[in-house]
């Protein structure tokens, strides 16, 4: 009888040890690689805009309007993607409002870290 009861402790004993290690390393954080940088294209739009813009307003004036109750943003067309921009982007943007533009910087989930705007041909 006391052998039955070693052996079924040994046996709980390992059960339990190889359930545990697995969960305990899910709760690990893990290490990210730092986002490369990379170059978009798109226009200079804003937030509430997006991807496209008031019917009979030309594409400047119309994020001009917009951005003074929101944020600049890339909207990239051509995929039908919008891309936030972060606060240096949001200072560089103004003066490409409404331009197609080459964005770089580091793309986070939506989000740009921006490094440079420049026109686009």
């Amino acid at each position: 009888m006391r052998k039955n009861s070693l052996r079924y402790l040994t046996l709980v004993f390992i059960v339990t040890t190889t359930l545990t290690i697995p969960i305990s390393a899910l709760g690990q954080k893990r290490k990210t690689r730092p986002a490369r940088e990379r170059t978009l294209v798109g226009n200079i739009s804003d937030a509430s805009c997006g991807l496209q813009h008031m019917a009979g307003m030309n594409e400047k004036d119309c994020t001009l309007m917009c951005v003074k109750n929101g944020k600049f943003v890339l909207a990239d067309r051509d995929h039908k993607l919008v891309y936030q921009l972060d606060k240096t982007g949001q200072e560089r943007a103004r003066e490409f409002a409404g331009q197609k533009v080459r964005v770089k910087g580091r793309v986070t989930g939506k989000t740009i870290r921006v490094t440079t705007i420049e026109a686009a041909s």
